[in-house]
């Protein structure tokens, strides 16, 4: 029988506190995991291949050096890998567990299953094939029994909640964005974040600049909130009122009708955040995350809901294995929306039980943010640099995103605007010895964590702050330009920028762009210096796709010129730095 476990999410504490709970964690993990015949993992990684949040617990227990290699004999498992290949350390969580269960002595079904976001047809390119295997194994152990009837294709499962919608007339206040947020004694969390007042939505980039980014200050006076530098921000964004409208108009949805969420079964928890009782505007303008490419999942059940004959049949066409490439090409590549599909589905999307909507849309996330500013120089206020995501594909309407779309269109100069946000450590750690250099790589809006950290360094007096920074043009997107020219007179910072787009370097051909990795390798001796003989830290920051795999191979590069090293002994001097933490990432798809 498959056995989830859940191990837990809490943050553990510190001292005696912390070594009680992770003893006791050990003992849990123990006594039922080693009672388990059969487990299925599914971990994604985070960071520098770094485990989930709701998994580092088990992570301490399953990594203890004191446990036999026997521990899991009995066990048969499979692991499968939810990643993304354009990161460096791909589903390295999901390796590195599968490795160390066969250490434990747990016997594995199948070869690990590695899903990949990167591939034209999303993870399920990998996991379909997979999971056919999976169940031939597990059925081969666990036979179904015969008086157990099978569920028929076709048939929906019922739904995880009912929606029992209240007599009452309509709530007046319904369509105000009013999270449930109950009392805490602790700092603001997903469940109960703190709703921040925003005191500034600035443009940053200029106006002839192709793409829009904003500044953006909230006040967080009596929060709890605390951060430091390398710490990032979570947004819970909310959807537009005009997709709100449109959304209730295709499925027959009264906005202001009120309704108590119901779990089926007794042990299922409400969705935090959703008031009891809740109206259809809270409902669909803070849980249900519309704007969202669906997955193949939602075409399967929305076929099972369908009443319409040709519709359905189209559904269950895009839902198939065989549809793959035809659902690839209406939805993933064009990056078609789940309002969208329902707008072209509109007899099924019309008959949509609402009890089903919590099963069919998945939940808005919250959407993470580098904190760009210190609390040391600007006590009670949280920064952050957003770009606004906008791009066209075949569609007519151009693709936004979600969180930084409903930021831009803020404006607490119209009156008194509130974001639900709260703080979390950020994969960036930064040295607290004053003497050590840190060497900062950060183009475009990956400055922003560099900026954080640079006004907390200089106001803690640490010195040795180099920043290589990079956008297309100085009068357009050159972030904090006067800010980093007035530290580097006052001899806090040394700057070194890299503006793509113009000709200011002699020493590159006529009509180069330069990049940050150029003007690294053009100062590899200094690089080279600070990292062998001054013990640097090197921090990188920015988009996934190119820049970081460009940026190692400069340093590849410096280390071979500048410090005589083999390319085997180079890569060896660069793991070892990744390994001590001298050497860390952040970066973003």
């Amino acid at each position: 029988r498959p056995a989830p476990a859940v191990l837990g999410e809490g943050g553990l504490g510190t001292g005696a506190e912390r070594e009680r709970e992770v003893l006791h964690l050990c003992l849990f993990v123990e006594a039922n995991l080693i009672r388990e015949p059969l487990v299925v993992f599914v971990c994604a990684t985070t960071g520098q291949g770094d485990p989930p949040d709701n998994m580092k617990n088990f992570w301490r227990f399953i990594f203890r050096k004191n446990l036999p290699s026997t521990s899991l004999c009995q066990m048969d498992f499979a692991v499968l890998g939810l990643g993304d290949s354009s990161y460096a350390k791909f589903n390295f969580v999901a390796k590195k567990l599968h490795r160390r269960l066969l250490q434990l002595g747990a016997s594995a079904l199948l070869p690990i299953c590695l899903g990949d976001d990167q591939h034209e047809l999303g993870p399920d390119a990998t996991i379909d094939p997979w999971l056919g295997d999976l169940w031939e194994k597990v059925l081969e152990l666990y036979p179904v029994p015969i008086d157990l009837p099978v569920i028929p294709h076709g048939v929906p499962l019922p739904s995880k909640f009912t929606l029992q919608f209240l007599p009452e007339a309509p709530n007046p206040s319904s369509k105000e964005s009013c999270l449930a947020i109950s009392d805490s004694l602790g700092p603001p969390s997903e469940s109960q974040p703190f709703l921040a007042p925003m005191v500034t939505n600035q443009r940053v980039t200029g106006p002839s600049h192709f793409q829009d980014v904003r500044l953006i200050e909230f006040d967080i006076t009596d929060s709890g909130i605390s951060f430091a530098a390398g710490d990032v921000v979570l947004i819970q964004p909310s959807n537009s009122a005009a997709h709100i409208q449109q959304f209730c108009h295709v499925l027959g949805l009264d906005p202001s009708q009120c309704f108590v969420l119901q779990p089926r079964e007794p042990d299922v928890p409400c969705p935090p955040g959703l008031p009891q009782p809740c109206s259809v505007w809270q409902l669909v303008s803070q849980y249900l995350d519309m704007a969202s490419v669906p997955r193949r999942s939602f075409f399967e059940l929305l076929a099972c809901l369908s009443p319409h004959e040709l519709e359905r049949e189209k559904l269950l066409e895009l839902s198939s294995a065989q549809g793959q490439e035809d659902l690839c090409e209406y939805c993933s590549r064009p990056r078609r929306t789940i309002l969208e599909v329902l707008c072209d589905f509109p007899h099924t999307a019309g008959a949509i039980p609402p009890d089903y909507l919590l099963d069919l849309i998945p939940q808005i996330r919250p959407r993470a943010f580098s904190i760009a500013s210190s609390l040391l120089v600007h006590p009670r206020r949280l920064q952050i640099l957003v770009a606004v995501v906008q791009y066209r594909t075949r569609l007519k309407e151009p693709r936004r995103g979600l969180c930084s779309s409903w930021l831009a269109s803020l404006d607490p100069k119209k009156g008194p605007v509130q974001v639900p946000l709260w703080v979390r450590p950020g994969g960036l750690a930064f040295p607290e010895t004053p003497d050590t250099p840190v060497i900062m790589v950060g183009p475009g809006t990956g400055v922003a964590p560099f900026r954080a950290a640079v006004q907390e360094r200089v106001a803690q007096g640490q010195t040795g702050n180099f920043l290589f920074f990079g956008c297309r043009w100085r009068d357009q997107d050159f972030y904090w330009g006067d800010e980093w020219q007035e530290l580097e007179k006052r001899g806090c910072l040394t700057l070194v920028t890299a503006f793509s787009r113009e000709q200011t370097y002699p020493c590159y051909l006529q009509g180069q762009k330069v990049y940050v990795q150029h003007r690294l390798r053009e100062l590899g001796p200094l690089v080279w210096e600070l990292l062998d003989h001054r013990g640097a830290y090197f921090y990188l920051a920015g988009n996934a796709k190119y820049m970081p795999t460009d940026v190692m191979e400069a340093l590849m590069s410096i280390f071979q010129e500048e410090g005589g090293l083999s390319h085997p002994n180079a890569a060896t001097y660069l793991a070892r730095l990744q390994r001590t933490l001298r050497f860390q990432t952040e970066t973003w798809a």
